[in-house]
């Protein structure tokens, strides 16, 4: 069955041309040793405007549509991407300290969704991902996350380490969320300016991240089964973080 055209263009001048009049383009699929003037028309408009692509074998981009798509088809964002480092600045002037959720490696677009929700109702300030590892942001998204993500900045990043030290150097302590501490979430300060990195299920927070972590959080389990949806796990962090601040 055919996938619905509401989040995706497809052909090399639809997909040029919504580049540069300003949409915003979560990542193109181009085929692998796809040539041509207006291929290097497209090439030009992914750099200036720096747009995420994907080299792919063309069985995959039919597997989404076997319309005449020219090896060329682009994802739609749902929403504008924001600039953290603005966000952050201007949470800073309204005398607030921000609170900043970073997703590393979820892929799973239910979670991506539920995490969302979960962040704007705990009043987050912004979602942070990468640009690559990560669930798509589109029509799936709004849907799981009930429309959350229209009322929460969404950030995203190509070096996901880099922007987390500047995240340090603007004044912010990272708390990892993992099992692989003693510390319980409730006994860390969550009333300061932070960011709250979740990892993937299978995963976990990645090495790389964990170095740059300040404080570490885990939820205690009592169970058998030894770790919780992370989209769960992700919601008792935050909602600890509004019950800290709330009583401050």
């Amino acid at each position: 069955m055919e996938k619905t055209t509401k989040d995706f263009i497809f052909g090399l001048r639809p997909v040029i041309e919504a580049i540069e009049s300003g949409q915003t383009v979560d990542k193109i699929l181009i085929k692998k040793g796809l040539t041509g003037d207006l291929v290097k028309e497209l090439y030009k408009a992914v750099a200036d405007y720096k747009v995420p692509l994907q080299h792919v074998p063309i069985e995959k981009i039919e597997q989404i549509t076997k319309k005449n798509h020219q090896g060329v088809l682009a994802f739609l964002s749902a929403v504008e991407f924001f600039d953290l480092d603005t966000i952050i600045s201007d949470v800073f002037s309204e005398g607030k300290n921000p609170f900043i959720v970073v997703l590393d490696q979820i892929t799973d677009v239910r979670n991506l969704g539920a995490i969302i929700r979960s962040a704007e109702c705990a009043g987050a300030h912004a979602i942070l991902v990468p640009t690559k590892g990560s669930a798509r942001i589109g029509a799936d998204t709004v849907k799981t996350s009930a429309g959350a993500l229209y009322h929460i900045p969404i950030c995203r990043t190509d070096a996901l380490p880099n922007q987390i030290k500047n995240l340090k150097k603007s004044g912010l302590q990272i708390i990892c969320g993992t099992e692989k501490t003693e510390e319980n979430y409730y006994n860390v300060d969550l009333t300061m300016p932070f960011a709250l990195i979740m990892g993937s299920e299978e995963f976990g927070v990645s090495p790389e991240i964990m170095r740059l972590g300040d404080s570490f959080a885990k939820i205690p389990i009592n169970g058998k089964i030894k770790s919780l949806n992370v989209s769960s796990a992700a919601s008792i962090i935050m909602y600890e973080a509004v019950r800290q601040r709330l009583i401050m």
